[in-house]
């Protein structure tokens, strides 16, 4: 890894560290919304209930959480860069007395795991991050054993996105904030069609598929949107904290006024469209 890959995981080590007590916060709320997102990462694998499962970018635990009740007699393994974030994991798992799931801090490029030590290989949305695509993949299918699934799942394109377009793009418009690079992590970083297959294919993995899966981020009020919005997406809080107080409120009521065209039955209701891409290690 060079030394400006290892500076963008130190850096974002410490920014998902302070923001893990928002995804504390919100977390049913984040259950709800990226649920669908999981479970068809799940499907994807094929998981048998003796299975040895690895859930890469874990976050606060999904979709490795929901994988250790599906694998009784098999075991989860949850890793995250982010000690902050996979705390949280462990508080879940201990609330719901998962006896069969362990918690490792590690980066996607460090997983220290022996060799063809697992059944099925996760990752919801941490390919967005990684600093080192082919790098991170090529430690999964290292752990993976032979015919094991690695599973994953990436946003879609951002006209399939509302849920995050709406304050990028005013961001962007009163703030200045461009999206990054496409070889930068960002969160379309993976979205265009075919992207994330060919890395597969490149690392040697068999009967790739891809599909996509699309759900609702549901908020009762566009202040509740906002505060969602804030307290858990990086880059939005980045991008507002780089803008002045006039741009700041710009922001906030451009933001507000979009929202009214996606009120539909008293709420607002933001399309969320993911790729979910898979493989088989031959």
């Amino acid at each position: 890894m060079s030394v400006s890959a290892e500076n963008l995981r130190d850096q974002q080590r410490v920014i998902w560290d302070s923001f893990a007590a928002g995804w504390k916060k919100w977390d049913a709320e984040v259950l709800g919304w990226q649920g669908p997102f999981g479970d068809a990462v799940l499907d994807d694998a094929r998981l048998g209930p003796d299975f040895a499962v690895l859930d890469v970018a874990a976050g606060t635990g999904e979709p490795g959480l929901t994988a250790a009740s599906l694998v009784p007699r098999g075991t989860v393994a949850l890793t995250d860069i982010s000690a902050g974030m996979l705390h949280v994991a462990e508080e879940k798992a201990a609330a719901a007395r998962l006896g069969n799931v362990s918690f490792t801090v590690c980066a996607a490029v460090d997983l220290p795991f022996p060799d063809a030590s697992f059944d099925a290989v996760l990752c919801r949305f941490g390919f967005l991050y990684f600093p080192d695509l082919r790098a991170a993949l090529a430690r999964m299918v290292r752990t993976a054993r032979p015919g094991a699934r690695i599973s994953a799942a990436v946003w879609g394109r951002a006209a399939q996105n509302p849920w995050a377009t709406l304050v990028l793009g005013s961001l962007a418009q009163h703030a200045g904030l461009m999206p990054p690079p496409v070889w930068m992590p960002g969160v379309f970083r993976c979205s265009a069609p075919g992207f994330l297959p060919a890395l597969f294919r490149e690392a040697g993995l068999a009967d790739v598929t891809e599909r996509s899966v699309s759900a609702d981020l549901i908020h009762e009020s566009p202040e509740s949107y906002w505060q969602f919005m804030t307290d858990i997406a990086t880059t939005v809080c980045l991008g507002l904290a780089q803008a002045d107080p006039e741009a700041q409120s710009l922001i906030r009521s451009d933001v507000f006024q979009m929202l009214g065209r996606y009120e539909h039955e008293g709420a607002i209701r933001l399309r969320s469209t993911a790729t979910i891409v898979s493989g088989t290690r031959p």
